[in-house]
């Protein structure tokens, strides 16, 4: 569906940013802190699942690299 863009060391960090982020939603339940962290890390786990990261489309950047 989408190109990779993303290489396993910045998909590993990103899926790290995403747990932290869920981790962080349950320990500040009710808070706007809680749910910001709750979207940041939605969002990293499904980059880091997906491998394909918007903003970095739109920059150009593509960390992943290419098969020979």
């Amino acid at each position: 569906m989408f190109k990779t863009n993303e290489g396993n060391v910045d998909r590993a960090i990103r899926g790290l940013i995403g747990i932290a982020g869920i981790v962080l939603f349950f320990m500040y339940q009710g808070t706007a802190l809680g749910w910001i962290a709750l979207v940041v890390g939605v969002v990293m786990l499904f980059t880091a699942v997906t491998g394909w990261c918007a903003l970095y489309t739109l920059f150009g950047v593509n960390t992943c690299k290419m098969k020979s």
